[in-house]
């Protein structure tokens, strides 16, 4: 399992084990982690041109001792010191030892900063970004964002030191100009903006770099990204005892006369997410038999249905806030999505004694929430947090990076399985359903979306391959990306 850290954790632990350590060594680790990844994105460091971006503290330390390594190897080294009164001294020192050069781009306005360092810029082979730590907030400043602004314009390759600058490590938010980097070298843990967007997507390919943190760090991290392992760990697996019953049967309460395509969309991911039955209340009935004629099919309302061990209600239900109601009064876990979240009371979900799993993407948090969809999408695990705290209920907040928080706090879980592809008419139908059954089949809320989440990702992978594919095209690869995740 990959997990994240906070800022504060992370500052915690590394004064823990520089007080085991001889001074300096800890820094020694990271820049020799970095010099390498940074001479394997060159592939022939001699002769190579490399500048760093060098800021105030220990983050700019880290490029200068990496760049003093690559000096060595015959990199011709420039370092553009954006507040040269407050660069590390020991790196510089060691920079220009080994034969490198810096240049002060401090002075004067942000247009002569900007002078004193284009031509280094549009020159190089590779830049390094080590301008703000971890502990950094909003945007980069003008003079910064000038020369980084040189850099994407000359599409020169970037490596990140510890996190992009101008991004929130906590938070993966982003508020203002920002480094986008084609590689960022993270020491010890990840930290959550590296795994949550909009961050996410400015950090390129992540590596991260051990330096002994692993042995101070705390058991409970502020994120968590299951991969294959854990994912085969938590997936139902019928036993020589079992029968469709024993297996879980999840409700299927979705469709409409204008929607009936929703219905058909959830049980297909219902059929795939390992419980034993399905059944399906609603008006589209026929369509779901013509399509599914395995599924249990009742016109009588969910609580003549017969018994379940999970609901799914809400796709493509319009308007039908009874069958909404009936469901969340059930003693059973419920998974509620798209119009199911517009049309339940909130204190229908709160008052529930029964696991409750909601499945919103941004505008439909945003409408939850009182907020505007663009506050959603720049503060996705804040507002996660948010919605599941407001309702006591699990929320699985859908988009290119799946969140899974719960309501009584603890890690929140981030997926990034997923292909852009996904973007397609009912793709979130077929996620409910793969969901509610994983739900039906004994999962909590919190592992049956994460592990829904994860292989719906994979499935989406699978089906589209780099070309579009369609929301019924991922249900049917969803038994694929259970194999590929238990073998």
């Amino acid at each position: 399992m990959r997990t994240a850290y906070s800022v504060e954790t992370v500052r915690n632990a590394e004064r823990e084990l520089m007080a085991r350590l001889p001074e300096g060594a800890l820094m020694q680790r990271a820049a020799a982690g970095l010099a390498a990844a940074c001479a394997e994105m060159l592939g022939r460091v001699y002769g190579s041109r490399v500048v760093l971006l060098v800021g105030s503290g220990d983050n700019g330390g880290d490029a200068l001792y990496a760049g003093a390594r690559l000096a060595r190897r015959g990199a011709g080294v420039t370092a553009l010191l954006l507040a040269p009164q407050r660069a590390h001294a020991g790196g510089l020192a060691a920079l220009r030892r080994a034969g490198g050069r810096a240049v002060d781009v401090s002075t004067g306005s942000a247009a002569t900063a900007v002078g004193g360092g284009e031509e280094a810029l549009r020159r190089a082979d590779l830049v390094v970004d080590g301008i703000v730590g971890i502990g950094g907030k909003g945007g980069l400043r003008p003079d910064a964002a000038q020369l980084v602004g040189i850099v994407a314009d000359e599409r020169v390759p970037v490596v990140a030191v510890d996190l992009p600058s101008g991004v929130d490590a906590d938070s993966g938010e982003v508020r203002g100009e920002a480094v986008r980097a084609d590689l960022t070298v993270t020491f010890g843990t990840h930290k959550p903006g590296l795994l949550i967007d909009p961050a996410r997507d400015y950090a390129g390919s992540v590596r991260l770099v051990d330096i002994g943190l692993r042995d101070v760090l705390p058991g409970e991290p502020e994120l968590e990204a299951l991969q294959h392992a854990d994912v085969a760990a938590l997936l139902p697996v019928p036993g020589a005892e079992s029968d469709k019953y024993r297996r879980g049967v999840v409700g299927i309460a979705a469709g409409s006369a204008r929607y009936p395509g929703a219905a058909v969309l959830a049980v297909s991911g219902a059929l795939r997410g390992g419980a034993g039955a399905v059944r399906y209340v609603g008006p589209a009935g026929d369509a779901v038999l013509a399509r599914f004629p395995e599924t249990l099919v009742s016109d009588q309302g969910p609580e003549k249905a017969g018994r379940v061990q999970a609901w799914v209600v809400g796709p493509g239900a319009g308007d039908d806030a009874a069958t909404v109601a009936e469901v969340l009064e059930a003693d059973v876990p419920v998974l509620v999505d798209a119009d199911g979240l517009r049309l339940a009371e909130r204190e229908a979900v709160r008052g529930r004694t029964a696991p409750t799993l909601m499945t919103p993407h941004a505008g439909e948090a945003a409408a939850l929430l009182g907020v505007a969809r663009e506050e959603v999408e720049g503060a996705r695990l804040t507002s996660a947090r948010e919605l599941a705290a407001r309702y006591g209920a699990t929320v699985l907040l859908k988009g290119s990076t799946t969140l899974v928080a719960d309501s009584a706090g603890g890690a929140v879980r981030v997926n990034a399985t997923g292909t852009a592809w996904l973007a397609t008419a009912g793709s979130g139908d077929v996620l409910s359903g793969l969901a509610g059954s994983l739900l039906a089949s004994g999962l909590s809320a919190s592992d049956a979306g994460s592990v829904a989440a994860y292989l719906h990702g994979l499935a989406g992978r699978f089906a589209a391959n780099g070309a579009p594919a369609g929301a019924h095209d991922v249900a049917e690869a969803i038994p694929a990306a259970w194999r590929d995740v238990r073998e």
